[in-house]
């Protein structure tokens, strides 16, 4: 899968969040899942850090740093 870049549509960024979202939807709630790549995410603000640590190059978060962050929040589990 290829993440759009910044400069894309929403259309085509939404379409990649839900292919994202069937992907992870094969696998088991309680299964451990580490989702690695380059999403053409910017940011590494200290309210990212506890997902995201210190692994990003920018300072300041763009769109789709956003949404990279809100996808893993969304996937954690209380299990």
């Amino acid at each position: 899968m290829l993440a759009p870049s910044e400069e894309k549509s929403d259309v085509s960024k939404d379409r990649f969040s839900e292919e994202l979202e069937q992907v992870f939807g094969h696998f088991p709630r309680c299964h451990m899942k580490n989702l690695l790549g380059d999403f053409k995410a910017e940011g590494r603000e200290n309210i990212f850090k506890p997902t995201i640590w210190n692994e990003c190059l920018h300072q300041d978060s763009d769109e789709n740093g956003v949404r990279e962050v809100d996808f893993a929040i969304s996937k954690k589990s209380g299990c």
